[in-house]
Order: structure tokens, then sequence, then C-alpha cells
């Protein structure tokens, strides 16, 4: 099994949090969709004995592209992979980009999972990140997703935005919890270096929410969606029983997915590959069958620490006689050390000869990792 992620490296305005390769310029939107089909139907061959089990559009913002543009690319597909008949198909998308009609269109072309980008319930904070969208817009396209037909919505929300009170995020989530929606996504504000929030705080406009109210907040998400009757399964994804993310559990679960378009990575278990993050330089190459990526093999050092890093994250963990027969005996015997510290700690749980996070162990997650990585 194997998943196709396709990056549309398009939005409309430019959100002062995000680091994704994206560009507001539009003008090559239908060069851009060609060399995606063309890329789709060249690289067919590397999971030529593989079923799609899931599909996934992602940028940017997938919801500025026209229904037809859509359905091409589903189509595209459909013709050169193995596509699976139950597969997930998920759409990201924008709320001010949608309507009753085209998220029924959606479900018509074929989408049967929608994740939205909502971010906050609050006016406020929708233009502190300069999103497009306002609050009843969000709430809106909820309920009409409903309507059209979708029962599986995923929606972002963020936390730990400058000022951000216990109460206002609380509120968040309880309308989330509110709109009976089937997965939630919920990740602490990241400075990251190139965006317009991390030169506001550099030039001290901006002071970043104190660490103690960062924690508080994730406590309040784990209570109240726990409460809800969400599983949490990975450290910011939260869903109702059983309604993972297919996709991104693949990434966490190190299943191969081919990454379509500028930025987009691959993964066949045991080489990485990355295009270019250049719409120029991904359509030159594209177009003129020249190289547009770059790739690595992976070592037995890079392959055990991703297996750390991805499977620490979430409730399925980390196995030891996975390590002790996929691995060398020098890292079975280092990870049995970092078991057994974070075992004496409380940090961690060991089931079944699995090593998960711990409630506790969830707000040091970073530190249990590296640790529990090598590093030469």
């Amino acid at each position: 099994m194997a998943g196709i992620y396709i990056h549309i490296p398009f939005c409309r305005k430019r959100c002062h949090y995000c680091d994704f390769f994206k560009s507001t310029d539009l003008s090559q939107k239908a060069r851009l969709l060609a060399g995606l089909n063309k890329e789709l139907e060249s690289r067919s061959s590397e999971l030529a004995s593989e079923e799609i089990n899931t599909i996934y559009l992602g940028g940017g913002t997938p919801s500025v592209l026209l229904i037809d543009e859509l359905n091409d690319l589903l189509e595209t597909i459909s013709r050169n992979y193995k596509v699976c008949p139950e597969a997930e198909i998920t759409m990201e998308a924008n709320p001010d980009d949608l309507s009753q009609a085209l998220l029924s269109a959606f479900r018509q072309v074929g989408f049967n999972r929608l994740s939205m980008g909502i971010q906050s319930f609050s006016e406020a904070d929708l233009k502190l990140m300069n999103r497009r969208h306002s609050v009843l817009q969000a709430v809106q396209s909820v309920k009409w997703a409903k309507k059209a037909g979708f029962s599986n919505i995923s929606i972002d929300l963020i936390y730990g935005l400058p000022n951000q009170t216990l109460e206002e995020w609380e509120r968040n989530v309880r309308i989330a919890v509110e709109l009976d929606v089937q997965h939630i996504s919920a990740y602490n504000l990241t400075y990251h270096e190139g965006t317009f929030f991390y030169d506001q705080l550099k030039k001290g406009i901006l002071k970043e929410l104190p660490d103690e109210l960062s924690v508080q907040q994730f406590e309040i998400l784990i209570r109240i969606l726990k409460e809800a009757g969400f599983e949490h399964y990975e450290i910011s994804n939260f869903c109702q029983p059983g309604l993972y993310s297919g996709h991104n559990s693949s990434y966490w679960k190190s299943k191969k997915y081919l990454g379509i378009g500028p930025s987009a990575h691959s993964f066949d278990l045991l080489t990485r590959r990355w295009n270019v993050s250049s719409i120029t330089k991904y359509l030159q190459g594209v177009e003129n069958n020249e190289p547009y990526s770059e790739s690595e093999i992976l070592t037995e050092q890079d392959r055990y620490n991703d297996y750390i890093i991805t499977g620490l994250r979430t409730i399925w963990g980390v196995s030891g006689q996975f390590i002790q027969s996929e691995f060398s005996y020098p890292y079975f015997i280092h990870f049995k050390q970092i078991r057994d510290k974070y075992l004496q700690s409380g940090h961690i749980s060991w089931l079944k000869e699995t090593v998960c996070l711990s409630p506790e162990g969830l707000f040091i997650s970073d530190q249990i990792m590296g640790d529990f990585m090598v590093v030469e």
C-alpha cells in the first residue's frame, strides 16, 4: 500500500506564520497543472507494484483550483496507478474558497475527506495571522461540507499565539467540538525563519507566548478532546474513534509515498527524494525532461532515526522487536538503555514489546526522541 501527495503551491494571500513553499502569483497555474499531470504519468513506474490507498492534495491552497482541474489530476492518477476502491482522497481547503455547490462538486469528482485550515475561531487571531476567512465562514463551511456528504472532516487549529489567553484557547477547542468534526489537528505556533511573524518577533513587535502557557493550552486541548471522545493518536492529531488520517499515518508508519509538484518529498523505504522548491525550475525540468529533484540513499542510522522520530509521535509507538530484527546490534543496545531510563522516570510505557510516550512524556517528547536517536 502506498500514498500520493500532490503539492499545489498557490495561495491567494500569504499567512504570517506559514513557511511552506507557495506563491500568491497564480499566473502560471495552467502550466503548473500540466507539469503535475506529466510528473504523475512519468513516475508511475515507481509505484507499479503498489496499490494506492491514500491521495492527498495539499499546499498552498488546493481549493484555488477549478473542479475540472482537480478532476484532471484525479483522472491522471486513475489512469496510471492502481487505486484502491476505498482509497482515502483528501482535499485541503480554505473556508473562504468554499460554497455548498463547490463542496458538492468536490464529492462528485471523488474527494471523500476534507481538511480545512481554520486555525482559530477568533476574529482577532485570524486578522493577526493574515487569514482570509472570517469565523462565520469557517463555521458555515463545516456545515456546508456535512450537507455535501462529507463524513470525514478535519480542521486545523493553532495555539500559542501572542497574547492568547487560556480562556480564549479553551473557547476555540469547545467550538471545534461543537461542530462535531471527525478530526482535529492542533499545532503550537512556531516562528519559522523567513516568515512575517519571525521578522516581527526579531524586531520585538511580537512576543512569544511563555512556554508554561503553551503547555497549559496543550493540556486544555488534550483534556477537552478526551472528554469529547477523541483519540489522541499522534502528538498534534486527534480523531473520533478509528478515524485517523490515513495519509499522514502512512508517513508515521514508514509506508511508501510519492510526492508530486515543487517542493514535494517522496519516500520508497530506502531513498528520500525532494523536488526543487521553485515553480520556474520545476517546470523547466518537467517540460524539458531535465533533473528537477535531489535524492539521498538512507544509511542505517538515517533509517533508525526516522523510525524513532515517526513512531514515537504516535499511539502505535516503536517496536523493540522491529529494531532488533531490522538494525544492527549496537542500535538495539542503545534503544534498550534509553528505554530503561525513561521507564524509570515514567515518561514512556513498555507494553507488548513496544515503547509509547506516557501522558507525562508527551510534554517532553522532543527530549525523549532526541535521546533515543543515534548521533555520531
